[in-house]
């Protein structure tokens, strides 16, 4: 990480060297904690780390890359947490039939369309959102949080389902997420309550739609990693700390919000969203 400091002439730079290593491997896990934290929490995982750099005066040249590897740390927080869930879906789908788990597969597959797309064709755009506009971040947390607001006067329809047209719908919301500010649990789990899918599924939907496409994306930017490594300004262990820290943060978190989902508190994050997004605008 490159630290962004104001140095007074008399320093010397090995004493400014190991300053900043120091602080590489310490900002790396206060990153890596807010991602774990906020990333199945609706208030933007992505948004919450852009704010993070911010605050602690970093810059990166390697933001996406950084960003993507923590979220594959959460994403197996997720795989962990719904193993059971996972392994009944391979067995299924391993019995040639059009059953339940064949057709929820078929679902996410569906829902991860979109931000394959956004992905692969729109590279440069995405990325260019990592580059700390913290303006755009606030506003972005307003508008979570009137996705958030919306879903506490939405009626819970208990029992319904997860249909082909509403997969699709929140696979679109997903995409959109991918703009940091724009809780991607939160768009996606308001999206599917809002189109009338039960809470319950709302949440597992969502969070196991997002593994395929994150570790997809991290199998790529390993990949330049380890063929760029010289042009890099992102250590392995700054990358190892930053993936532990978010993590075990993340197994916390996951369980967390399954719980306030299926209570239908989200509208508490809806207000935090706006207060911080707010004063972002404001005060940045």
């Amino acid at each position: 990480m490159q630290l962004i400091i104001n140095l007074r002439p008399n320093l010397s730079a090995h004493i400014v060297y190991l300053s900043i290593q120091q602080m590489n491997l310490i900002e790396s896990i206060i990153l890596g904690i807010i991602q774990g934290l906020t990333e199945f929490l609706p208030v933007s995982s992505s948004g919450h780390l852009e704010l993070g750099k911010a605050l602690l005066h970093i810059k990166l040249a390697d933001n996406l890359l950084f960003s993507i590897i923590v979220h594959t740390a959460t994403t197996l927080s997720t795989i962990i947490v719904f193993w059971k869930d996972i392994i009944l879906i391979i067995k299924d789908l391993f019995k040639f039939e059009w059953n339940e788990s064949t057709q929820f597969a078929a679902k996410i597959t569906l829902s991860m369309i979109p931000i394959g797309i956004v992905g692969l064709l729109f590279k440069e755009t995405v990325e260019g959102f990592f580059q700390g506009d913290i303006e755009l971040v606030g506003m972005m947390l307003c508008l979570t949080g009137f996705l958030l607001s919306f879903t506490y006067f939405a009626e819970d329809k208990k029992g319904g389902t997860l249909t082909f047209g509403r997969a699709a719908i929140i696979g679109i919301a997903q995409a959109i997420a991918i703009i940091p500010g724009i809780s991607r649990s939160g768009a996606t789990i308001s999206t599917a309550i809002l189109v009338g899918v039960d809470k319950s599924k709302a949440a597992r939907f969502s969070f196991l739609m997002v593994i395929l496409p994150i570790l997809g994306a991290t199998l790529l930017e390993i990949k330049d990693y380890l063929t760029q490594a010289s042009s890099h300004d992102l250590s392995m262990t700054a990358l190892g700390a930053g993936f532990t820290a978010a993590f075990i943060t993340g197994l916390f978190a996951c369980k967390l919000m399954i719980d306030l989902v299926k209570k239908g508190k989200l509208i508490y994050f809806a207000i935090y969203c706006f207060v911080v997004g707010v004063s972002v605008v404001i005060f940045f």
